[in-house]
Protein backbone atom coordinates (compact mmCIF):
# COMPACT_ATOMS: atom_id res chain seq x y z
CA UNK A 1 0.00 0.00 0.00
CA UNK A 2 1.30 3.37 -0.85
CA UNK A 3 1.99 5.37 2.09
CA UNK A 4 2.74 8.53 0.47
CA UNK A 5 1.54 10.49 -3.19
CA UNK A 6 3.60 10.68 -5.57
CA UNK A 7 3.48 12.00 -8.86
CA UNK A 8 3.35 9.27 -11.81
CA UNK A 9 5.09 11.98 -14.23
CA UNK A 10 7.88 13.10 -11.84
CA UNK A 11 11.28 11.76 -12.40
CA UNK A 12 13.92 11.47 -10.05
CA UNK A 13 17.79 10.77 -11.42
CA UNK A 14 20.33 9.73 -9.51
CA UNK A 15 24.12 9.89 -10.85
CA UNK A 16 27.15 7.74 -8.90
CA UNK A 17 30.48 7.76 -10.37
CA UNK A 18 32.10 10.24 -12.97
CA UNK A 19 31.44 13.36 -14.76
CA UNK A 20 31.23 11.43 -17.91
CA UNK A 21 28.38 9.43 -15.76
CA UNK A 22 26.73 13.25 -14.92
CA UNK A 23 26.86 14.28 -18.93
CA UNK A 24 24.77 11.01 -19.73
CA UNK A 25 22.56 12.11 -16.89
CA UNK A 26 21.96 15.55 -18.38
CA UNK A 27 21.32 14.34 -21.95
CA UNK A 28 18.71 11.20 -20.41
CA UNK A 29 16.90 14.32 -18.53
CA UNK A 30 16.97 16.55 -21.59
CA UNK A 31 15.22 13.47 -23.22
CA UNK A 32 12.43 12.85 -20.70
CA UNK A 33 11.58 16.92 -20.00
CA UNK A 34 10.55 16.84 -23.88
CA UNK A 35 8.16 13.82 -23.34
CA UNK A 36 6.84 16.17 -20.57
CA UNK A 37 7.73 14.44 -17.80
CA UNK A 38 9.00 16.42 -14.69
CA UNK A 39 12.75 16.10 -14.21
CA UNK A 40 14.91 16.49 -11.45
CA UNK A 41 18.51 15.51 -10.47
CA UNK A 42 19.11 14.01 -7.00
CA UNK A 43 15.54 14.83 -5.29
CA UNK A 44 15.66 15.10 -1.73
CA UNK A 45 11.97 15.94 -1.75
CA UNK A 46 10.48 11.63 -1.87
CA UNK A 47 7.59 12.60 -4.22
CA UNK A 48 8.97 11.19 -7.59
CA UNK A 49 6.93 8.24 -8.56
CA UNK A 50 9.89 7.27 -10.95
CA UNK A 51 13.85 6.84 -10.17
CA UNK A 52 16.18 6.10 -12.13
CA UNK A 53 19.61 5.43 -11.18
CA UNK A 54 22.83 5.87 -13.12
CA UNK A 55 25.33 3.70 -11.75
CA UNK A 56 28.87 3.65 -11.59
CA UNK A 57 31.12 0.11 -11.86
CA UNK A 58 34.57 1.58 -12.11
CA UNK A 59 36.10 0.16 -8.63
CA UNK A 60 34.94 -1.76 -5.64
CA UNK A 61 33.94 1.07 -3.36
CA UNK A 62 32.39 2.55 -6.42
CA UNK A 63 29.92 -0.44 -7.11
CA UNK A 64 28.93 -0.69 -3.48
CA UNK A 65 27.68 2.79 -3.34
CA UNK A 66 25.88 1.73 -6.30
CA UNK A 67 24.34 -1.17 -5.26
CA UNK A 68 23.66 0.53 -1.71
CA UNK A 69 21.79 3.46 -3.58
CA UNK A 70 19.73 0.34 -5.57
CA UNK A 71 19.07 -1.11 -2.58
CA UNK A 72 17.67 1.83 -1.16
CA UNK A 73 15.48 2.89 -3.52
CA UNK A 74 14.39 -0.75 -3.36
CA UNK A 75 13.05 -0.66 -0.32
CA UNK A 76 11.45 2.76 -0.92
CA UNK A 77 9.62 1.07 -3.62
CA UNK A 78 8.58 -2.10 -1.60
CA UNK A 79 7.08 0.00 0.94
CA UNK A 80 5.06 2.08 -1.28
CA UNK A 81 6.82 5.45 -2.14
CA UNK A 82 7.69 4.81 -5.90
CA UNK A 83 6.12 3.33 -8.57
CA UNK A 84 8.89 2.32 -10.69
CA UNK A 85 12.69 1.83 -10.30
CA UNK A 86 14.76 1.48 -13.33
CA UNK A 87 18.41 1.52 -13.19
CA UNK A 88 21.28 2.31 -15.60
CA UNK A 89 25.12 2.84 -16.72
CA UNK A 90 28.01 1.34 -15.74
CA UNK A 91 27.39 -0.80 -13.23
CA UNK A 92 23.93 -2.49 -14.96
CA UNK A 93 26.25 -2.99 -18.04
CA UNK A 94 28.21 -4.83 -16.51
CA UNK A 95 26.65 -6.64 -14.55
CA UNK A 96 22.64 -6.18 -15.45
CA UNK A 97 22.04 -10.16 -15.21
CA UNK A 98 23.38 -11.16 -11.88
CA UNK A 99 21.82 -7.77 -10.10
CA UNK A 100 18.57 -8.65 -11.15
CA UNK A 101 18.22 -11.94 -9.71
CA UNK A 102 19.40 -10.26 -6.25
CA UNK A 103 17.01 -6.87 -6.35
CA UNK A 104 13.82 -7.84 -8.01
CA UNK A 105 12.61 -4.91 -7.16
CA UNK A 106 13.83 -2.69 -10.26
CA UNK A 107 11.65 -3.12 -13.14
CA UNK A 108 14.44 -2.66 -16.14
CA UNK A 109 18.25 -2.33 -16.17
CA UNK A 110 19.89 -0.65 -19.04
CA UNK A 111 23.45 -0.45 -20.04
CA UNK A 112 25.63 2.68 -21.11
CA UNK A 113 23.90 2.61 -24.74
CA UNK A 114 20.30 1.85 -24.02
CA UNK A 115 19.20 5.31 -23.89
CA UNK A 116 16.79 4.59 -26.33
CA UNK A 117 15.30 1.93 -25.05
CA UNK A 118 14.94 3.28 -21.22
CA UNK A 119 13.07 5.83 -23.01
CA UNK A 120 10.64 3.28 -24.84
CA UNK A 121 10.21 1.83 -21.53
CA UNK A 122 8.59 4.46 -20.20
CA UNK A 123 6.58 5.33 -23.25
CA UNK A 124 8.40 8.16 -24.33
CA UNK A 125 10.18 9.05 -27.69
CA UNK A 126 13.82 9.05 -28.10
CA UNK A 127 14.05 12.72 -29.65
CA UNK A 128 16.95 12.71 -32.39
CA UNK A 129 16.64 16.57 -32.91
CA UNK A 130 17.78 16.96 -29.31
CA UNK A 131 20.92 15.45 -30.01
CA UNK A 132 23.07 17.62 -27.96
CA UNK A 133 20.47 18.86 -25.49
CA UNK A 134 21.50 18.64 -21.48
CA UNK A 135 19.61 19.49 -18.62
CA UNK A 136 22.80 21.06 -16.69
CA UNK A 137 23.31 19.73 -13.43
CA UNK A 138 26.41 22.06 -12.88
CA UNK A 139 26.41 25.35 -11.64
CA UNK A 140 25.20 26.92 -14.31
CA UNK A 141 28.85 28.79 -15.06
CA UNK A 142 30.38 25.62 -16.17
CA UNK A 143 29.47 22.60 -17.59
CA UNK A 144 31.23 18.59 -18.98
CA UNK A 145 31.64 18.35 -22.77
CA UNK A 146 32.14 14.83 -23.34
CA UNK A 147 33.93 14.95 -26.56
CA UNK A 148 34.37 10.89 -27.56
CA UNK A 149 32.80 8.09 -25.80
CA UNK A 150 34.61 4.49 -25.19
CA UNK A 151 38.25 3.96 -24.61
CA UNK A 152 40.97 1.26 -26.95
CA UNK A 153 43.70 1.16 -24.36
CA UNK A 154 44.72 -2.18 -22.96
CA UNK A 155 45.48 -0.96 -18.98
CA UNK A 156 45.58 -3.67 -17.60
CA UNK A 157 43.34 -2.66 -14.37
CA UNK A 158 40.70 -1.15 -15.93
CA UNK A 159 37.38 -2.57 -16.86
CA UNK A 160 35.89 0.48 -18.87
CA UNK A 161 36.08 -0.52 -22.34
CA UNK A 162 33.88 -3.45 -21.06
CA UNK A 163 31.40 -0.91 -20.13
CA UNK A 164 31.63 2.23 -22.28
CA UNK A 165 32.75 -0.12 -25.48
CA UNK A 166 35.73 0.92 -28.01
CA UNK A 167 36.41 4.70 -28.60
CA UNK A 168 33.85 6.66 -30.53
CA UNK A 169 34.91 10.42 -31.30
CA UNK A 170 31.54 12.81 -31.61
CA UNK A 171 32.08 14.45 -34.89
CA UNK A 172 33.30 18.56 -34.36
CA UNK A 173 30.53 20.40 -35.81
CA UNK A 174 28.56 18.80 -33.32
CA UNK A 175 30.80 19.70 -30.47
CA UNK A 176 30.85 23.04 -31.77
CA UNK A 177 27.28 23.63 -31.72
CA UNK A 178 26.97 22.09 -28.10
CA UNK A 179 29.24 24.36 -26.72
CA UNK A 180 27.85 27.69 -28.22
CA UNK A 181 24.15 26.44 -27.34
CA UNK A 182 25.82 25.60 -23.70
CA UNK A 183 27.40 29.47 -23.80
CA UNK A 184 24.22 30.46 -25.14
CA UNK A 185 22.70 29.49 -21.33
CA UNK A 186 25.43 31.15 -19.78
CA UNK A 187 28.24 28.81 -19.68
CA UNK A 188 31.34 30.32 -19.13
CA UNK A 189 33.75 27.04 -18.61
CA UNK A 190 33.70 24.09 -20.85
CA UNK A 191 35.49 21.08 -19.27
CA UNK A 192 36.40 18.37 -21.27
CA UNK A 193 36.58 15.28 -20.76
CA UNK A 194 36.26 11.72 -22.37
CA UNK A 195 38.43 8.46 -21.29
CA UNK A 196 41.13 9.36 -23.03
CA UNK A 197 41.24 12.72 -25.07
CA UNK A 198 44.28 12.11 -27.03
CA UNK A 199 42.51 9.84 -28.90
CA UNK A 200 39.82 12.13 -30.60
CA UNK A 201 39.89 12.27 -34.02
CA UNK A 202 41.58 9.29 -35.11
CA UNK A 203 38.60 7.15 -35.68
CA UNK A 204 37.01 10.13 -37.54
CA UNK A 205 39.34 11.83 -39.18
CA UNK A 206 42.53 9.15 -38.99
CA UNK A 207 44.66 11.33 -36.84
CA UNK A 208 44.35 13.08 -33.76
CA UNK A 209 42.05 16.16 -33.78
CA UNK A 210 42.16 17.23 -30.42
CA UNK A 211 44.06 20.43 -30.99
CA UNK A 212 42.08 21.70 -34.22
CA UNK A 213 39.02 21.06 -31.86
CA UNK A 214 40.45 22.94 -29.01
CA UNK A 215 40.78 25.75 -31.26
CA UNK A 216 37.23 25.62 -32.72
CA UNK A 217 35.63 25.49 -29.36
CA UNK A 218 37.95 28.47 -28.20
CA UNK A 219 36.45 30.71 -30.78
CA UNK A 220 33.21 30.20 -29.84
CA UNK A 221 31.69 33.43 -28.18
CA UNK A 222 30.80 33.51 -24.31
CA UNK A 223 33.46 30.95 -23.46
CA UNK A 224 35.75 32.33 -21.08
CA UNK A 225 37.84 29.15 -20.07
CA UNK A 226 38.36 25.71 -21.65
CA UNK A 227 39.58 22.83 -19.79
CA UNK A 228 41.39 19.58 -20.19
CA UNK A 229 40.68 16.38 -18.51
CA UNK A 230 42.06 12.91 -18.99
CA UNK A 231 44.66 12.56 -21.35
CA UNK A 232 46.54 9.37 -22.08
CA UNK A 233 49.97 10.23 -21.89
CA UNK A 234 51.68 7.26 -24.77
CA UNK A 235 51.46 9.64 -28.04
CA UNK A 236 50.18 13.10 -26.71
CA UNK A 237 49.61 15.06 -29.24
CA UNK A 238 51.76 18.21 -28.32
CA UNK A 239 50.05 20.48 -30.89
CA UNK A 240 47.76 20.81 -28.10
CA UNK A 241 49.85 22.56 -26.12
CA UNK A 242 49.83 25.31 -29.14
CA UNK A 243 46.97 25.85 -28.91
CA UNK A 244 46.94 26.61 -24.86
CA UNK A 245 50.07 28.94 -25.48
CA UNK A 246 47.91 31.37 -28.18
CA UNK A 247 44.26 31.30 -26.87
CA UNK A 248 43.99 33.08 -23.64
CA UNK A 249 40.39 31.09 -22.71
CA UNK A 250 42.13 27.33 -23.22
CA UNK A 251 42.93 26.80 -19.14
CA UNK A 252 46.73 26.03 -18.66
CA UNK A 253 46.09 22.98 -17.21
CA UNK A 254 46.23 19.03 -18.04
CA UNK A 255 44.86 16.06 -16.30
CA UNK A 256 46.75 13.63 -17.41
CA UNK A 257 46.42 10.10 -15.19
CA UNK A 258 50.12 8.65 -14.84
CA UNK A 259 48.98 5.60 -12.18
CA UNK A 260 52.52 4.40 -11.41
CA UNK A 261 56.37 5.31 -11.98
CA UNK A 262 57.65 1.91 -12.07
CA UNK A 263 58.57 0.07 -14.97
CA UNK A 264 57.80 -2.80 -13.24
CA UNK A 265 54.22 -2.09 -12.32
CA UNK A 266 53.72 0.43 -15.63
CA UNK A 267 54.41 -2.93 -18.13
CA UNK A 268 52.06 -5.39 -15.63
CA UNK A 269 49.84 -2.70 -16.04
CA UNK A 270 50.12 -2.22 -19.36
CA UNK A 271 50.30 1.34 -20.22
CA UNK A 272 52.98 1.05 -23.00
CA UNK A 273 55.42 3.53 -21.23
CA UNK A 274 58.17 4.26 -18.72
CA UNK A 275 59.18 5.79 -15.75
CA UNK A 276 61.60 7.59 -18.17
CA UNK A 277 59.62 8.01 -21.12
CA UNK A 278 57.05 9.73 -18.55
CA UNK A 279 60.05 11.95 -17.58
CA UNK A 280 60.91 12.94 -20.95
CA UNK A 281 57.21 13.62 -21.76
CA UNK A 282 56.33 15.97 -18.73
CA UNK A 283 59.43 17.75 -19.37
CA UNK A 284 58.81 18.73 -22.63
CA UNK A 285 55.20 19.49 -21.32
CA UNK A 286 57.17 22.13 -18.87
CA UNK A 287 59.22 23.20 -21.06
CA UNK A 288 56.51 24.56 -23.99
CA UNK A 289 54.56 25.34 -21.16
CA UNK A 290 56.27 26.72 -18.08
CA UNK A 291 53.07 27.79 -16.06
CA UNK A 292 51.19 24.60 -16.91
CA UNK A 293 49.28 22.79 -13.86
CA UNK A 294 49.54 19.42 -14.33
CA UNK A 295 47.17 17.05 -12.52
CA UNK A 296 48.27 13.35 -12.34
CA UNK A 297 46.32 10.12 -11.27
CA UNK A 298 48.16 6.78 -9.38
CA UNK A 299 47.23 3.81 -8.26
CA UNK A 300 48.47 2.43 -4.98
CA UNK A 301 48.74 -1.41 -4.17
CA UNK A 302 48.64 -2.73 -8.05
CA UNK A 303 49.69 -6.91 -8.06
CA UNK A 304 52.84 -7.21 -7.29
CA UNK A 305 53.89 -3.92 -6.05
CA UNK A 306 56.44 -4.43 -3.08
CA UNK A 307 57.73 -1.90 -0.87
CA UNK A 308 60.72 -1.23 -3.45
CA UNK A 309 57.85 0.06 -5.81
CA UNK A 310 56.10 1.95 -3.55
CA UNK A 311 59.13 3.89 -2.08
CA UNK A 312 60.43 4.44 -5.96
CA UNK A 313 56.92 6.00 -6.16
CA UNK A 314 57.37 8.40 -3.53
CA UNK A 315 60.88 9.25 -4.75
CA UNK A 316 59.23 10.18 -8.05
CA UNK A 317 56.62 12.22 -6.65
CA UNK A 318 58.94 14.65 -5.04
CA UNK A 319 60.76 14.94 -7.49
CA UNK A 320 58.31 15.28 -10.31
CA UNK A 321 56.61 17.97 -7.99
CA UNK A 322 53.04 17.97 -9.86
CA UNK A 323 50.84 20.49 -9.00
CA UNK A 324 47.77 18.44 -8.27
CA UNK A 325 47.87 14.82 -7.42
CA UNK A 326 44.97 11.87 -6.60
CA UNK A 327 45.73 8.86 -5.41
CA UNK A 328 43.15 5.42 -5.13
CA UNK A 329 43.92 2.06 -4.10
CA UNK A 330 44.00 -0.84 -7.04
CA UNK A 331 40.78 -2.70 -7.23
CA UNK A 332 40.58 -5.92 -8.13
CA UNK A 333 38.03 -6.21 -11.36
CA UNK A 334 36.69 -9.11 -13.08
CA UNK A 335 36.98 -9.27 -16.88
CA UNK A 336 40.03 -7.50 -16.62
CA UNK A 337 43.85 -9.28 -17.51
CA UNK A 338 44.95 -7.46 -13.65
CA UNK A 339 42.36 -9.85 -12.58
CA UNK A 340 44.50 -12.86 -13.66
CA UNK A 341 46.90 -11.69 -11.30
CA UNK A 342 47.49 -12.44 -7.39
CA UNK A 343 45.52 -9.54 -5.79
CA UNK A 344 48.34 -9.42 -3.07
CA UNK A 345 48.92 -6.24 -1.28
CA UNK A 346 47.05 -6.43 1.57
CA UNK A 347 43.89 -3.55 1.95
CA UNK A 348 45.45 -2.29 4.91
CA UNK A 349 49.15 -2.02 3.55
CA UNK A 350 47.78 0.05 -0.01
CA UNK A 351 45.34 2.53 2.18
CA UNK A 352 48.81 3.58 4.15
CA UNK A 353 50.39 3.60 0.43
CA UNK A 354 48.17 6.38 -0.33
CA UNK A 355 48.03 8.22 2.82
CA UNK A 356 51.92 8.22 2.51
CA UNK A 357 51.45 9.62 -1.13
CA UNK A 358 49.04 12.73 -0.57
CA UNK A 359 51.12 13.44 2.58
CA UNK A 360 54.01 14.00 0.35
CA UNK A 361 51.90 16.16 -2.34
CA UNK A 362 50.29 18.42 0.77
CA UNK A 363 53.78 19.51 0.81
CA UNK A 364 54.32 19.77 -2.11
CA UNK A 365 51.10 21.68 -2.89
CA UNK A 366 51.93 24.21 -0.12
CA UNK A 367 54.90 24.76 -1.30
CA UNK A 368 53.90 25.45 -4.82
CA UNK A 369 50.32 27.40 -3.23
CA UNK A 370 52.61 29.71 -1.12
CA UNK A 371 54.84 30.75 -4.45
CA UNK A 372 51.30 32.05 -5.48
CA UNK A 373 51.07 34.67 -2.24
CA UNK A 374 51.52 38.38 -3.61
CA UNK A 375 50.61 37.62 -7.05
CA UNK A 376 46.98 38.49 -9.20
CA UNK A 377 45.39 35.68 -10.54
CA UNK A 378 42.14 35.23 -12.24
CA UNK A 379 39.63 33.72 -10.39
CA UNK A 380 36.11 32.22 -11.94
CA UNK A 381 33.35 32.73 -9.24
CA UNK A 382 31.73 28.83 -7.87
CA UNK A 383 29.53 29.78 -4.93
CA UNK A 384 29.49 31.57 -2.08
CA UNK A 385 29.58 30.55 1.54
CA UNK A 386 30.74 31.02 5.49
CA UNK A 387 30.89 34.55 5.10
CA UNK A 388 33.30 34.51 1.70
CA UNK A 389 33.09 34.13 -2.46
CA UNK A 390 34.09 30.60 -3.11
CA UNK A 391 36.26 30.68 -6.43
CA UNK A 392 38.94 28.84 -8.80
CA UNK A 393 41.90 29.77 -10.60
CA UNK A 394 42.60 28.10 -14.22
CA UNK A 395 45.10 26.13 -12.52
CA UNK A 396 41.94 24.13 -10.36
CA UNK A 397 39.11 21.96 -11.91
CA UNK A 398 35.66 21.88 -9.66
CA UNK A 399 35.40 19.70 -6.79
CA UNK A 400 39.06 18.12 -7.21
CA UNK A 401 41.27 20.96 -7.04
CA UNK A 402 42.03 24.04 -4.67
CA UNK A 403 40.27 26.76 -4.23
CA UNK A 404 40.07 30.73 -3.22
CA UNK A 405 38.24 32.05 -0.49
CA UNK A 406 37.72 35.78 -1.13
CA UNK A 407 36.04 37.33 2.38
CA UNK A 408 32.60 39.30 1.93
CA UNK A 409 33.02 42.89 2.38
CA UNK A 410 30.08 45.79 2.57
CA UNK A 411 31.77 46.98 -0.86
CA UNK A 412 32.00 44.13 -2.44
CA UNK A 413 29.40 42.77 -4.63
CA UNK A 414 30.16 39.45 -6.77
CA UNK A 415 28.06 37.20 -8.63
CA UNK A 416 28.11 33.17 -9.28
CA UNK A 417 29.77 32.74 -12.56
CA UNK A 418 31.95 36.04 -12.92
CA UNK A 419 35.58 36.31 -13.54
CA UNK A 420 37.82 38.65 -11.41
CA UNK A 421 40.93 39.78 -10.63
CA UNK A 422 42.27 38.78 -7.26
CA UNK A 423 45.03 39.45 -5.28
CA UNK A 424 46.62 35.84 -3.44
CA UNK A 425 46.77 36.77 0.00
CA UNK A 426 47.66 33.38 1.91
CA UNK A 427 48.12 29.58 1.00
CA UNK A 428 47.35 26.03 3.05
CA UNK A 429 47.48 22.81 1.26
CA UNK A 430 45.11 22.81 -0.44
CA UNK A 431 43.83 26.17 -0.70
CA UNK A 432 44.51 29.82 -0.97
CA UNK A 433 42.70 32.99 0.22
CA UNK A 434 42.65 36.38 -1.82
CA UNK A 435 41.23 39.85 -1.57
CA UNK A 436 39.73 41.42 -5.43
CA UNK A 437 42.48 43.50 -6.53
Amino acid sequence: MRTRSTNPRKVNVVTLGCSKNLFDSEVMMAQLKANQFDVEHESTKDDSGIVIVNTCGFIESAKQESIDTILRFGEAKAAGELDKLYVTGCLSERYKEELAEGIPEVDAWFGTRDLPRLLKTLKADYKKELVGERLLTTPSHYAYLKIAEGCDRPCAFCAIPLMRGKHVSTPMEELVEQARGLAAQGVRELILIAQDLTFYGLDLYKERKLAELVRRLSDVEGIGWIRLHYAFPTGFPMDVLDVMAERENVCNYLDMPLQHASDDILKAMKRGTTQAKTDALVQAIRAKMPDIALRTTLIAGFPGETEAHHAEVLEWVERMRFERLGCFTYSHEENTSAYALADDVPEDVKRARVDAIMELQAGISLELNERLVGTTQKVLIDRAEDGAWIGRTQYDSPDVDNEVRIAFRDDLHLRIGDFVMAQITGASEFDLDAEVA
